[in-house]
């Protein structure tokens, strides 16, 4: 039976997830969701304190794909993916980041989660390929700063509240949340808005900070 990962967003840039290009892309941060996700399961980013935005919905994917990183850097559909960090907001974003190489050790482009002068960041590198899944969706929705706010009864109904790491719902339990959801068409397989952060796109982040610079 499917299933809905529910977390929260703890910072919006376009970057995880990444929503561009016609396929919204989930392939760095949350290990845990991209080791156990599985295609035809849900993924809904809710908005939380630091985006001043919650019980509201960032986005929400359905899983129709999921690969490697090496697959994810190697195959010509998704080069738009791979971040120019001198290019447009979009590109800066790219979450094509990751390839492993013959002798297994992992590479990093330079990108949000490299270093500012775009050296590997160990620790973002450390925490990333916990998983070396990239889940991608071609059946998304993505609210951005336009998140909407999702009813307190379907969330009471399911007992989620915004805290640390996520929940796991089974569909038919969370089946209200994605209908409701879905009846939102004019964000469907769309970037409704754009990030709340996307004016911090040429920022770098590091997990051991927790910050941007």
């Amino acid at each position: 039976m499917s299933r809905v990962y529910i977390y929260v967003v703890d910072r919006d840039l376009g970057f995880a997830p990444n929503p561009y290009h016609g396929i919204c892309s989930l392939a760095t941060c949350k290990p845990t969701i991209r080791n156990t996700a599985q295609i035809n399961d849900w993924i809904v980013g809710v908005g939380g304190g630091r985006l001043h935005a919650t019980g509201r919905c960032v986005y929400a994917m359905q899983v129709t794909a999921k690969i490697t990183f090496n697959q994810y850097w190697s195959d010509p559909a998704y080069q738009d993916k791979k971040p120019v960090r001198n290019g447009s907001k979009k590109m800066m974003l790219g979450d094509n980041i990751y390839f492993l190489d013959q002798q297994q050790v992992w590479h990093q482009a330079p990108s949000h989660h490299s270093n500012v002068d775009g050296t590997i960041n160990i620790y973002n590198l450390d925490r990333d390929t916990q998983s070396s899944q990239v889940l991608l969706s071609t059946r998304f929705y993505y609210f951005g700063s336009a998140a909407v706010d999702i009813p307190d009864d379907l969330l009471q109904a399911l007992g989620y509240k915004n805290g640390r790491g996520h929940r796991v719902f089974p569909l038919d339990e969370a089946n209200k949340l994605i209908t409701w959801i879905e009846r939102h068409t004019e964000a469907f397989n769309k970037v409704l808005a754009d990030p709340f952060n996307f004016d911090k796109s040429s920022a770098h982040y590091s997990v051991r900070t927790n910050q941007m610079t």
